[in-house]
Parts: structure tokens; sequence; C-alpha cells
């Protein structure tokens, strides 16, 4: 039996041997401890793939000098029988902020533009070269609670900012000082999405304004350590000086993951990343990113659905997380994918080890559980050889249990580090957790004990009534007093025990009236191999018959089980709008093969194919949005007046549920472009709406290169109560167009003369549009600007290729045309603020008469899904003919978009991108049935009907788990109802990284 005073012993001996041998002493004399320290008769893990029965543990001076069956103990050893124990490596935890408090929030109103530092990097938001052990303090209390957890080391950064400088690896040693506890000072490169909250400057103010920012940070980087900087960035030597530790960069979530390998890969990084616990819904892109994942536990708790009213509010995405996310850890070892636990994103850090509890319960092996939270995060760390494992010279960092680490039975004793014992619960006291019956007077009493080791709590139940009951335990006795269950009476029954072998307890009970009875109660306990034996059953029942709802493609309301494939499908008997010179065919026939429109005509045959009679049905090409902001988590780079170094693509949504609502409207084709926060934009994303697709499918192959310009109110803030950034007039617009033109041109000629220079996006991308290699759309209103506009681009030999809105576009039809630049507009907005006053629904219809290229677009979620109908509109305001009312919605986009080779018409060889619509395609009546992309169906609306009870089934199956959640007594959450933000061109994001 172990003793007391043998503890003490070794905590005090490791105040001497954490001392630093070369400081002075004025307190005493100076005696370092040197003793060996031996564990015997444990179960020791020495990793999580070897162990060892019943053997010995010997460490001196914090560190394992020998572990095995056969250890030879020297004299003098302090020797611990740990008979019936286990040990096992603590555990790593290589993502925190132990020990770091995050910067106060910048106050202030004014936007900051410029940086607030000299000497480092031009953007507050970067900086590598912050050191974490500066703001470094040990906090026992935060030690404490990890060390019940089961971790001995953490790896600790400043969490604050985009590149957030150096981590450092910390043993959670509360009797040593910093130069024992601090393993190594340097371990880290932390980086994040994520703006300071320590300073106000506005750039970047957006998701894909934080991808841009890393790459030309990388780029700037490169150029500073080639030498061609003559001044000092502090930043800049600091990032490079960096480069070979461990580059650590939270995501927060599977879209997230996929973003920052895009920017690693950029740069022949390869990032570890924090996970959002999401990985399982794409674990195919997750697995090809080769990148080892840190991985949060923070699972969603179920929801408090006892309001069915309350209850239907809850999207479907929402409850499949609670049930899917245990399961994250399970399926990313299943697919090779290497990670380590952590603690990171936890409300109650508290909760760690129910979760971790959870996922193995989900079909999380014990070992890969380990694995992750010992093996791996050392190997991340570069070290394998002194932490995670119990092998001879790593540090003496170990668990003492009662039993397998993973059962929610077994007890943590104690928790070494570097060779000094952490009392969880004391080990000398008999565990007598469990549940007991007795009988005292004739009554049956059901009594459980918890917590007996160290804070004893007790219940104590007789038939329906729960009895008031205070309990103590203090040196292997209990005593327990409880109420009588007669509540017309205040009395209460004493009893005093003491444990006995077999589980359970015996002793004497006092009655109210004084008389003595013997006490006995018992405790039925399986023998250690049967637990064992029923421990394997049990996980592998649990992992057989544990419910998780399919993951489908996207993971929510109406995802596909498995993506569409493209088909062979032969339309007969239908009106097809070509929108070629053929016009309106009746009683037609339409052969899509291999994604390509194959045939049009009559009587057509195809073997093979799927046959779909289309009689009194129209077929059209697919419709095209030239003005959308839809599928995409981030609109606005509103922090420079030019942000053409951002691009859309970088922040694509596959998850948007606009995009399956939009297939509903016959949509195929989007442009989504930046908005209008300043007057050059960024660059645009074209995708077809391929619902179920991962956002690199998206995009269209070999795209056309196109950004957003804008003019007017917006770029020029004028509705902004701190309007401060240039330019604030409508002249001040134009010279920011010449002197960003100015610029570009002799950047172009610079790179063009073969002479060294410094790689700029934003630089690149304005010189393709003087090369015109890329192509404009600009957000327009007014006339003077946009004759503005056109002379700019004619001074610097360019054409705009689309003014978007451009609802004054009938007063200069005449120059659009002349100038070569097509017009996309409202069917019939007006007058929604002061700019817009002279818009008339005639505008459309007037430029398509002069000869300008016009379309139809929305800039809005709910109109896209009709533009249809938008575009019949024309019809009556202007009398444009169904064929081109119909074309400014599809063809006509198409050619302002560079795609009319592919898209826009039904012809031969072009895309099989076409919708079935059930009547007249400019009616109010029409519905799209089918609405097909490359021969695949993305659409169908009998399909969707399937799907609306398949949702509502599985919505009722994940009630009833949730209802017996609650029911079981477990932690629930409230339903809060979620309304989707829709974005327009002056939505702002503020760096959003959720998604």
């Amino acid at each position: 039996m172990i003793k007391i005073h043998l503890r003490l012993l070794i905590v005090m001996c490791s105040f001497s041997l954490f001392a630093q041998d070369y400081f002075p002493s004025n307190s005493g004399v100076i005696a370092n401890n040197t003793n060996y320290t031996a564990l015997t008769n444990a179960k020791i893990h020495v990793s999580a793939s070897e162990v060892i029965d019943n053997g010995t543990l010997l460490i001196k001076e914090g560190k394992v000098i020998s572990v095995g069956k056969s250890v030879s103990i020297p004299k003098n050893t302090t020797t611990i029988d740990l008979e019936g124990k286990e040990i096992y490596p603590s555990f790593i935890d290589i993502y925190t902020s132990f020990g770091v408090k995050k910067p106060k929030r910048a106050t202030g109103n004014l936007p900051q533009y410029e940086a607030s530092r000299s000497g480092f990097y031009w953007n507050d938001h970067i900086m590598p070269e912050q050191d974490v052990m500066a703001s470094f303090k040990y906090d026992d209390k935060a030690a404490s609670e990890m060390h019940k957890l089961g971790f001995g080391v953490v790896n600790t950064h400043m969490p604050d900012g985009i590149v957030r400088g150096t981590g450092a690896l910390i043993a959670l040693n509360n009797n040593a000082d910093n130069s024992m506890r601090v393993i190594d000072g340097e371990t880290a490169q932390h980086l994040s999405f994520s703006k300071s909250v320590a300073s106000r400057q506005s750039y970047p103010s957006s998701l894909m304004g934080s991808m841009a920012l890393l790459r030309q940070m990388y780029n700037d980087a490169k150029w500073y350590a080639d030498g061609n900087i003559d001044t000092r960035d502090l930043s800049l030597e600091a990032l490079n000086g960096n480069k070979n530790l461990l580059q650590i960069f939270e995501a927060n979530g599977r879209a997230n993951v996929m973003r920052a390998d895009k920017v690693g890969d950029q740069f022949n990084i390869q990032y570890t990343i924090v996970g959002g616990g999401d990985e399982y819904e794409r674990i195919d892109e997750i697995k090809s990113t080769n990148a080892t994942l840190i991985l949060p536990i923070d699972f969603q708790l179920a929801y408090d659905v006892d309001n069915a009213f309350l209850a239907k509010t809850l999207s479907l995405s929402d409850m499949r997380a609670w049930n899917q996310e245990p399961h994250n850890p399970r399926i990313l070892s299943e697919n090779g994918v290497t990670y380590a636990l952590t603690t990171h994103g936890l409300k109650s850090k508290k909760s760690f080890i129910n979760n971790l509890m959870k996922a193995i319960e989900s079909g999380l092996s014990k070992q890969k559980a380990l694995e992750a939270l010992t093996t791996v995060p050392a190997q991340l760390l570069g070290k394998s050889n002194e932490l995670g494992t119990l092998k001879a010279g790593s540090y003496a960092n170990f668990l003492i249990t009662s039993g397998d680490i993973f059962d929610k039975k077994t007890k943590l004793y104690e928790n070494w580090v570097q060779g000094t014992p952490h009392v969880i619960s004391d080990m000398t006291i008999t565990d007598i957790d469990g549940d007991y019956n007795f009988k005292l007077a004739g009554k049956l009493y059901q009594l459980n004990i918890s917590g007996s080791s160290s804070k004893p709590s007790v219940k104590l139940v007789s038939g329906k009534n729960e009895l008031g009951t205070k309990m103590n335990y203090k040196n292997d006795w209990v005593t327990m007093t409880f109420k009588t269950a007669d509540t017309s009476k205040t009395e209460f029954i004493r009893i005093a025990a003491s444990p006995s072998s077999g589980k359970s307890l015996s002793g004497k009970a006092t009655m109210p009236n004084g008389n003595e009875y013997s006490f006995y109660a018992s405790s039925e306990v399986k023998s250690a191999n049967a637990e064992g034996e029923k421990g394997k059953k049990g996980e592998n029942a649990k992992t057989k018959d544990a419910y998780m709802s399919p993951v489908t493609y996207p993971n929510m309301a109406y995802g596909f089980t498995e993506n569409p494939k493209a088909e062979t499908i032969l339309f007969k008997n239908a009106t097809i709008w070509t929108n070629e010179g053929d016009g309106v065919l009746e009683n037609s026939d339409l052969l899509i093969k291999d994604g390509k429109i194959a045939k049009v005509g009559k009587d057509l045959n195809a073997r093979n194919a799927k046959v779909i009679d289309a009689s009194g049905k129209h077929i059209t090409a697919g419709i095209i949005d030239e003005h959308s902001h839809i599928g995409a988590v981030s609109i606005n780079e509103g922090g420079h007046n030019s942000s053409a170094e951002v691009t859309i693509e970088d922040v694509l949504d596959d998850e948007d549920i606009d995009i399956y609502r939009n297939l509903a409207g016959g949509v195929t084709s989007i442009q989504i472009l930046h908005g209008s926060a300043n007057p050059i934009g960024g660059r645009s994303a074209i995708i077809k709406l391929k619902w179920g697709e991962s956002v690199d499918n998206l995009v269209y192959d070999n795209s056309p290169k196109f950004i957003k310009f804008a003019l007017g109110e917006n770029v020029k803030q004028s509705r902004s109560r701190f309007n401060v950034r240039f330019p604030q007039s409508r002249m001040g617009v134009e010279q920011v167009y010449m002197d960003y033109f100015s610029r570009a041109k002799a950047y172009d000629d610079l790179k063009k003369s073969g002479k060294t220079y410094r790689k700029d996006t934003e630089m690149e991308v304005l010189a393709e549009i003087l090369n015109k290699e890329r192509f404009i759309s600009c957000h327009s209103y007014v006339q003077s600007e946009i004759n503005m506009l056109m002379k700019v681009a004619e001074k610097f030999d360019f054409n705009i290729n689309t003014f978007t809105h451009i609802l004054e576009g009938y007063k200069v039809a005449d120059k659009m045309k002349a100038h070569g630049v097509g017009g996309s507009t409202f069917s019939d907005w007006w007058a929604y603020k002061y700019e817009v006053n002279d818009a008339i629904p005639y505008n459309a219809a007037i430029m398509h008469k002069v000869g300008v290229v016009t379309a139809i677009n929305s800039d809005d979620a709910e109109m896209s899904r009709r533009l249809n109908q938008e575009a019949a509109k024309s019809i009556k305001y202007g009398g444009v003919s169904e064929e081109d009312a119909l074309k400014f919605v599809t063809l006509n986009p198409a050619k302002l978009l560079h795609l009319d080779e592919r898209v826009g018409s039904i012809k031969v060889g072009k895309d099989a991108d076409v919708v079935l619509w059930s009547d007249h395609p400019l009616s109010v009546y029409a519905k799209a049935e089918k609405t097909i992309i490359e021969g695949v169906t993305y659409f169908d609306i009998e399909k969707d009907k399937k799907m609306r009870e398949a949702i509502k089934k599985e919505k009722s199956t994940l009630v009833n788990m949730m209802l017996q959640d609650k029911n079981k007594g477990l932690k629930t959450q409230p339903v809060k109802k979620k309304e989707k933000v829709l974005l327009h061109c002056d939505s702002m994001d503020f760096n959003t990284t959720e998604k």
C-alpha cells in the first residue's frame, strides 16, 4: 500500500530537482535529488501499440530510465507498488493558448487604413515576429484542470492575428518553474484567416482578403529574402526565419481547411491544419490535402425539441451535425488521415473526456484515440524521442489509472509530469463508487455513490422517493445520514460502515428511535476479465448499431446520397427554343449524349437512351445570370479602394441552398461578382450550378477572366458615417482608375523588360486588363460616370466588357455600342436610391434595339429563381420579341461572359445545359421540371417531391433520438431559428471565417 508521506517526499524532492543548478540559493543548502523511483506491477502502455503486463517503470530526474518486465532496480530506489493499476503516457494538446491572454480589442470609431507600426510589415495583422514567451504566464489553475483530463504537455500560442508568431511547448509541472517547464520555446509558426483584435486596420475585411494578404506576404518574403529591399522589415525577417518550423493553420471548418491548403500548396507549404469537426462531409477532399489535422471534438448538444413548432425551424444540416460529428474521428482514421486531438474550441474543457468517449462509442478505436493524444502530436512537434511514449530517455510524463483509460468507469489517480506527481484522486482510498442495495426495517433502498476518491456524491432512493442524504468518506469509513421516507416526520437514519472485499459496505445503522441494526449494502461486481469481455463486445455492438445519418452531397437537405451521373437522354415531341437560326421548333426531339447536345430534329432515335416524352412541354437553354452573389461566403473586400488581388473563387460555398433553388428556376450558370465596396473590386467566379459537387468542380474549365469595377454612391461611401477613405467624390473615382492603370502599365513594362520586379498580385490583375486578358463588369448607374469609364479605358487602349445594372444605359446606348460594351440590367427596378431616380423599365429594350448586347440579371438570390419572368417583362416594356426576350437570360449573358461557344443556345456540340419547362418558358405558370447541366440532371421536380418526404422522415428520426437524450438526463441546447443572410453588392462580412 502506498503511504502518503512517500508521495510528499517525491514532491518535495522535485523542488530541488527543478531548481537551476547555477542559481544562487539564500534559503538553505543546495541539494539535488538523484534518487530513482520505480513503479512496479503495473500494466504499462509504453505507447499506443506497445503494452507490458506486470511491468516496471523506472524514472530518475524527470526522465524514464527503463521500462519492462525485468527492470533492475537500484539500491535506495523509492518503490511504488501499482498492482491492479495501469500506466499510460500523458496526453499532449498541440493547440492551446495556455497561459496567454488575448490582447484587448482596439477601440475607436474611424477606420484605420494604414499600419500602426514602423519597421514591420505594412499590415498589422501579420505578426510572425511575435514570441509567445513574451506574454506567457504559467497558470496553475488551468494546468490542474488539464491534469484532470490527462494532459501533461501543451503547445501554446498567441491566438490573435493572421500570422501569429511562434508557439512554445510547456510541461504542466506545477512544482517547477519555467526553466524546466519550457520544453521548447519555439515550436511552430501559427496562422489563421482572422484579423488581430489589437489593431483596427481595415484590410483585410473579408475571408478572401485574408487569403490574398497571405499570398502577397509570401511573395514579399521571398523578395525580401533575395535582398531586394534596402530597409528592414522585422516581420518578413521573422517569417523567413520561421519557415522551417511546423506551420499550424487554424481553419476551424472543412471548407477553410481546403482554403488553407490551397494557399499552402501555392507556396509549397504543407500546413498542419486545425479542423472544425465536419471533415467527414467531404472526406475524399480532406484526404487529398495530405495534411495532418488538429481535431477539435466540440460536439454539438442535442436540441431541446419538446416544442414541436420550434423543432420545425431546425435545419436538417444542424440536426445531422449533432448526430454525425462524433463519427468524424472514426471516418478520418478509416480513410488514413492523420490527426491529433485537441481541447481547442470547447466552451468547457470538462466536456473533453465525455466527447472523447462519445467518439469511441461511435467507432473510433482506442489505439487511434491514444495515438492522437500522444505519439501523433509528439511527432508533429519533432519530440518523438522525448514525448508521447514511455520509452527510455523520454520525459517521465505518465498517468496512473484504475484500468482502461477509455473506460467511463476508470479513475485517473495521478498525472506525473517530468517525474512530479499531481494527484487527481487518492488511490490509497478504497474505491467505493457504484450502485448498492440494502434493506432496513423492512424497507428496500438503492444507493449510488460516485467520486468517492475525491469529492463523494450520493443518491439514495426508496420506492419512488429520493431521500435527502449527506455522506462523508474518510479513512475507509463511510458515515451517512438520511431522512426517512415518512414525510410527515423529520427523522433521520445514521449509518457507519466500512468497505469490504467484494465491493460491499458493512457496519451499523442507527434508527430514529435509537435502535441499532447490522448494516450491509451489496453491489454486484463482475470479474475484471468479464468486464473486459463485456467492454469489447459492448464497443463492437455500439460501433455496429450506432445510427449515423447518411452523409449527402452537400450534407444538408436536398443533398444527393451519390452525385448524379451524365446520361444519354432523348426528349421527344417538345417545343425547342434553340436561340439559333432555326428559331423555335415545334414537336421536335433533342438528344443529349456525353454531356453535349448530340442531335436536334424530328423522329430521332438513340440506343440505350433514356426517353422522355416532352409533349406539350418546352425545352430551352439553361438560364445564365450575369450578376449574382449566391454560392459565396464573402462578397466584398472593402479594406482598400482597390481589391483586384482578391477572388471570389477562394470563397465559393458548395452548401448554399440557393444553388439548388436556382436550379429549380432553370438557372444553370452564374457569374458571382465581387461587391461594389470599392472602385476596383475583386475577380469573379463563373460557375455552373452543379449541386453536390465540390467548389473546384463548380468553376468553368478554362473560365474567362473577369473582374468587378464599380461606380457611384457605394464606392464613394455616400451613406457611410465614417467616409474617410479616398475617393469621396465621383471625380475622385476617376483619379483612382487613372492612378492604378498608370501604375499597372509601369509594372507591366518592368515585368516585360526582363528586369527583377516585386510580384504584386493586384498589379498583375490590372495588367491583364491592359493586355486584354481580363474583362471588366462594372456596377454603374449614372450616365456621366458611364461615359467617364469608357474614356479612361480608351486612354489605356482597352474596352469595358459589361456595364451591369446600367439603369441609365438608355441615355448612352449609342456610345455603348460604339465602345463595344454590353449591358446587363434589371427588368423594372427604379427609385430605390437617389442615383437610380432616372431608371425606366424600357431600358433593356432600348439598349437592345440600338444594338447593345443586352441581358437581364438578378443581383438577388430570390429574383434569380424567376429570371425567365424578369425577361418576359421586356415584351411588355418595349415590345421585344419572345425569342429575343428569352435570349436576355440565355444567349446574351453567355456572349457577355464569352461563353457563347459553349452555352446559351441549343446547338449540336454545345454543352447540354438545358431546361425542360412545363409551359411556355416566359409564362408565370411555367415550372422547371428538369434542369440539366452537361447531361446530368441536377434538379428533377419529381425527385424533389421524394426528397421532401425523405427529409421529413429523417428529421423525425433525429427528433426522436434527441428526445431520448433529454430523457436520459443529458444536456440539450435551445432551438434558435436561423435566418439565411442573402448577400448583395453592399454586403460586408468583416472577415467572417465560419464557412
